[in-house]
């Protein structure tokens, strides 16, 4: 099958490639074409997937799929972003069809979840990666982004954490466990839900956010540096699944909260009087800390005094992980 004919054949025809709300011009020429309403800018985004590296060598293609665009679509989240379009510049090894019929069904489940639609990419031979660049609208001014945090602020974290992380030995076969336990876990890990709606519901009260992909830890120092501020974090109110507990004890699983990432929940300081109506509104905001005068991260125990973390974080190129 040659590279437009596999392009026609499983992702042209595609329900989420089809044209709709924002996008005058999809697949089918040398561009797409965006139509913006007035008033609002427009949110771009790329992520690399890579075998080996992000997902493993022998994934699933129809939960590859979905991993694949809910990543990349929580960038828009943690800008307040509304979804348009993405495109996808897919590297295969060979061209299998049951493969890609796999991918693509994975592909457009998360799409439609996410009503964001396929508007272009490309296809080559090679080691498997993928690489989607989002497109999304934002009011004028109103992008949340990671500087504006200020002293006296919360900071705050969407919901559970470490469980994509504390998935792992299930991801690669090393581990298995009661089904209660393993599916949510694997699907924190496999189709990680964008919180777009809550990231549009901070528009106007978080002074600063992003979506937490390389650990809490290392992540929020992307707000502190921006910011010129210091991050307090609590680790006893650092939230933590049941299911991650039962699986990989409370020690491990505050470790894969605090640095494990691919966690992909919102972290975002709040003015405290936003607290109580986003919470009333039923809104997953969970207070894990504060903003102080000072620079860098620093996680405190249940009497408030300094913690040496055992990592931080995920670094390409870095030496470690620390």
């Amino acid at each position: 099958m040659g590279e437009f004919e596999l392009i026609r054949h499983y992702f042209a025809a595609a329900p989420c490639a089809q044209a709709g709300e924002g996008v005058a011009l999809g697949i089918g020429d040398d561009c797409a074409l965006l139509q913006l309403p007035a008033g609002e800018q427009l949110a771009v985004s790329t992520d690399t997937l890579v075998a080996g590296v992000h997902f493993p060598e022998a994934a699933d293609p129809f939960l590859l799929g979905q991993r694949a665009v809910a990543v990349s679509v929580s960038d828009l989240a943690a800008m307040g972003a509304t979804p348009i379009g993405f495109t996808l510049a897919l590297t295969l090894p060979s061209a299998e069809s049951a493969w890609l019929a796999a991918f693509a069904r994975g592909l457009e489940q998360m799409a439609q979840q996410c009503a964001i639609r396929l508007i272009g990419g490309d296809t080559t031979r090679g080691p498997l990666s993928l690489t989607l660049t989002v497109f999304g609208r934002v009011p004028a001014g109103m992008a949340l982004t990671r500087k504006g945090a200020q002293v006296g602020d919360l900071l705050c974290v969407g919901g559970e954490l470490g469980d994509a992380a504390g998935a792992l030995p299930l991801v690669l076969g090393q581990r298995q466990a009661d089904p209660a336990v393993a599916e949510p876990l694997l699907a924190r890990y496999w189709s990680p839900l964008p919180q777009l709606e809550l990231g549009q519901a901070l528009r106007g009260k978080a002074t600063a956010a992003l979506d937490i992909s390389d650990g809490l830890l290392a992540d929020c120092a992307h707000i502190a540096v921006a910011s010129g501020v210091a991050l307090l974090i609590e680790q006893a109110q650092v939230p933590l699944s049941a299911a991650l507990q039962a699986f990989a004890g409370s020690e491990t699983a505050l470790q894969c909260a605090l640095s494990g990432g691919d966690d992909y929940r919102l972290a975002f300081t709040l003015p405290a009087q936003h607290l109580p109506g986003l919470q009333q509104a039923g809104w997953p905001v969970r207070v894990i800390g504060r903003v102080a005068a000072g620079q860098g991260v620093t996680l405190l125990d249940e009497h408030g005094q300094p913690v040496q973390p055992l990592h931080s974080g995920y670094q390409h190129f870095g030496s470690s992980s620390d």
